[in-house]
């Protein structure tokens, strides 16, 4: 399958679409059509476990890839998590599940993709013939920098840097990316936000000068952000798994539709589960969950893309996030697939800070999606309320998912499709103020929030985060926003 560029300058092979990251017109790669998956190859999903439900999703976009390469690779990742099962489904009430994807080596869902990008980045570039070092530069707002980092650490023939915004993610966040192991890896604080960090990034894969100097140094360009489909691809199938589980333990009956609520930031995670009703699954309504920086719910309820707001750093800090890099593929879907279109609403979010769409998108919007979110308070009482009545601690951001989708419900009494939330990250990863939320004891200390948190749930504490305490930091350096390049610069020359 053929890849194109949202903004119609390219088209190319999955493998170099991966390679690539990003289309040269700064452009995000989509499939050129949507692959189906019908009603039979369903019923034969039923009996797979969930690496060769993944390798069969992925397969269809990936078609230049081996087969039993890919399974095998996806069952080397999926191996990483804890439990059997690497993104289970839990009951919690009659209608209502958790779809928990934070049994990965980083607690976050950002594993469910990262523990396999590797393999699609290598072999992508060997089946493009590319024998340069890949460089990963990565933005993160907390949980991609360290699966990403993770994921790549010591990987033959490629380095890895990662942003963040210094003072824009957890302390918790902050140490696992700051004590990361791997003599390929580097990580930098910005002095500024996410999205800062974000288009400092893009604006270095976009230029021609940057370009040609990294190749003088023997290195081609690749991002570990969703921008990179190889990225987004691997979160389609937790969607599918999701809803065969329902189908498997009888929950509802092949073809029955279900409702995803998903927190959302940079548009990666809901997008994949659109991509998942594309090609056939059926997916009922996707509730869009925002935290205090509310601009996707602005945008969905309105079609008015406003950047020009106050940026809030919240206790979701991986949703603290005010340009939805994502959102331009489905944008692509919304012009019916006009590159021009989305070019001018790009080029008017740069430059005014605000587009809008026409009336039918608009329809085709609210049709799709539904939005709320989630304020600081509320993400305080969702907590409390949900551990309160089911025993069952959240973090934050999933909190925000939880809260949307209670809303959903509530005015919407006649859609009776099952609800499944997405939960993407362990509490222990936010300890203070999943603590704080469930206790109302407002501990500084990580550590002991995590022991006390251990206390008053019974949740068993994931060994990646315990044994944080002990490792020492390597990476301390900030920097200020135009300084990303000279640091890019100085890791590739390092021996």
């Amino acid at each position: 399958m053929n890849f194109i560029s949202t903004r119609g300058g390219e088209c190319v092979s999955g493998a170099q679409a991966i390679a690539q990251g990003i289309a040269k017109d700064g452009g995000l790669f989509v499939p050129e059509k949507f692959p189906a998956v019908s009603v039979s190859e369903l019923e034969e999903m039923l009996s797979m476990n969930y690496a060769e439900r993944a390798a069969t999703v992925l397969h269809k976009y990936l078609d230049e890839y081996d087969f039993d390469g890919l399974k095998a690779a996806c069952e080397k990742a999926y191996a990483q998590f804890e439990g059997d099962d690497a993104a289970p489904l839990v009951k919690i009430d009659a209608g209502l599940y958790m779809l928990e994807l934070f049994h990965g080596p980083t607690c976050a869902f950002k594993d469910m993709a990262l523990t396999l990008l590797p393999y699609l980045l290598r072999t992508g570039c060997n089946l493009c013939g590319i024998q340069e070092q890949v460089l990963i530069l990565v933005a993160t707002s907390g949980d991609t920098g360290k699966a990403a980092l993770e994921g790549f650490k010591d990987a033959d023939g490629v380095k890895i840097m990662v942003f963040y915004p210094n003072d824009g993610v957890s302390k918790m966040q902050k140490l696992q990316m700051s004590t990361q192991e791997g003599a390929n890896v580097s990580v930098v604080a910005v002095r500024s936000n996410f999205d800062v960090c974000q288009s400092a990034v893009k604006q270095i894969f976009t230029s021609e000068t940057c370009q040609e100097e990294l190749k003088r140094k023997g290195y081609i360009l690749s991002s570990a952000n969703s921008i990179n489909f190889g990225r987004l691809a691997p979160q389609i199938a937790y969607y599918f798994s999701a809803y065969l589980d329902l189908v498997s333990s009888k929950q509802i009956e092949m073809g029955d539709k279900v409702n995803f609520s998903v927190p959302t930031g940079n548009f990666g995670n809901i997008l994949a589960a659109y991509y998942a009703k594309r090609m056939g699954l059926p997916v009922g309504k996707l509730i869009c969950a925002s935290n205090k920086n509310n601009i996707l719910t602005d945008f969905i309820r309105t079609g008015i893309y406003d950047k020009r707001r106050e940026f809030y750093k919240t206790m979701s800090p991986s949703m603290d996030i005010l340009i939805s890099s994502n959102l331009e593929r489905l944008l692509f879907e919304l012009a019916d697939r006009n590159p021009v279109r989305v070019r001018i609403r790009m080029e008017k979010l740069a430059q005014e800070g605000v587009y809008n769409l026409y009336d039918e998108e608009i329809e085709a919007v609210k049709e799709l999606l539904w939005a709320d979110f989630c304020g600081e308070d509320e993400t305080v009482e969702t907590i409390y309320e949900f551990f309160e009545e089911y025993q069952y601690p959240m973090d934050t951001h999933t909190a925000c998912a939880m809260y949307a989708a209670s809303n959903y419900i509530a005015q919407h009494e006649n859609d009776a499709a099952p609800m499944i939330v997405v939960s993407t990250a362990s509490p222990y990863k936010f300890p203070q103020d999943v603590m704080y939320s469930i206790t109302g004891n407002d501990i500084k200390d990580s550590f002991k929030a995590i022991k006390h948190l251990n206390i008053a749930t019974a949740m068993k504490v994931p060994a990646c985060l315990s044994k944080l305490r002990d490792k020492p930091v390597r990476f301390t350096l900030v920097v200020d926003k135009d300084k990303l390049y000279n640091e890019v610069l100085k890791f590739v020359d390092q021996k």
